[in-house]
């Protein structure tokens, strides 16, 4: 039956989810009931092919990721692969209409981190939208299900949520991206000399970022609102105590939300979006 092995698929996605990322699985867990396994194989596969230049470090990336695109590809035109991530990604890419035009600048941007340590104002852009604002795009087509008009004028808020997430965790993973791979992503910013006046500007980018965001999260269809509120209010409880660490704590250590504190902030922000109290 290929209804056993769909869904065998698509609990492999899941369970990716969850033992990589806490945050974005407790957002996921409150979305309406057909909206989580197609979040959970795009989070799978860009999961996966994050993996392949952060972590494979004994084996050729570039190959690997190569293969790893034209199975990608393979997958979405023949609506099968027998690797799960890809076979529950296809899925999900073939019946929202998540085409080249998403997927390429990702896995653009996972090529990138192959021949880049320092990314300048262009390549930052280029890298930023690939990585992080294409894969909010993704999500958007399942949100909006089909409906490209409601899709077209969500968009800019989803590009700018997306932004926002990747910046923080660029702050937030600076000492290990520096340390383990020798990335500094922000523009003109030397690791060895990040202080709180470069830290301060990335902080207000960041800011305007959420700000015009948050516009958007208000109008997303309600199914998929919760879980947008909730992972938009982790990462701003992430920003807030970044912002409150100086520039040496930033470089020095991961500052992180604790486990008891992310399932206060979801009950608290299921209530603010159940009497219409949602704030930025």
């Amino acid at each position: 039956m290929i209804q056993l092995y769909d869904k065998t698929c698509e609990e492999c996605s899941e369970l990716i989810t969850k033992r990589y990322s806490t945050s974005f699985s407790l957002g996921i867990r409150v979305f309406s009931q057909e909206l989580r396994a197609p979040i959970y194989a795009i989070y799978g596969f860009v999961r996966f092919a994050d993996e392949i230049v952060d972590t494979f470090h004994n084996h050729s990336k570039k190959e690997l990721l190569d293969r790893f695109r034209a199975d990608t590809y393979q997958a979405i035109e023949e609506k099968i692969s027998l690797n799960p991530v890809l076979h529950s990604f296809q899925q999900v890419a073939n019946k929202y209409n998540i085409g080249r035009d998403l997927i390429d600048p990702f896995l653009d941007s996972m090529e990138m981190d192959l021949n880049y340590s320092n990314y300048q104002d262009s390549l930052y852009k280029t890298y930023i939208y690939g990585s992080a604002e294409v894969v909010g795009l993704m999500c958007l087509k399942v949100f909006c299900r089909s409906n490209e008009e409601e899709y077209e004028k969500l968009k800019p808020f989803a590009c700018s949520l997306g932004a926002a997430f990747q910046k923080i965790n660029f702050l937030r993973d600076m000492k290990s991206d520096y340390d383990e791979r020798g990335r500094v992503y922000f523009p003109g910013v030397d690791f060895t000399k990040f202080d709180n006046t470069q830290k301060t500007l990335i902080e207000m980018d960041i800011k305007a970022d959420f700000d015009h965001a948050f516009r958007g999260i208000v109008q997303l269809p309600k199914g998929a609102r919760l879980g947008v509120y909730l992972a938009y209010v982790y990462y701003t409880k992430l920003f807030k105590k970044i912002k409150n660490a100086p520039a040496t704590r930033v470089v020095e250590e991961r500052i992180r939300v604790n486990d008891g504190r992310k399932l206060y902030l979801l009950c608290s922000s299921a209530v603010r979006h159940q009497f219409n109290l949602m704030k930025a």
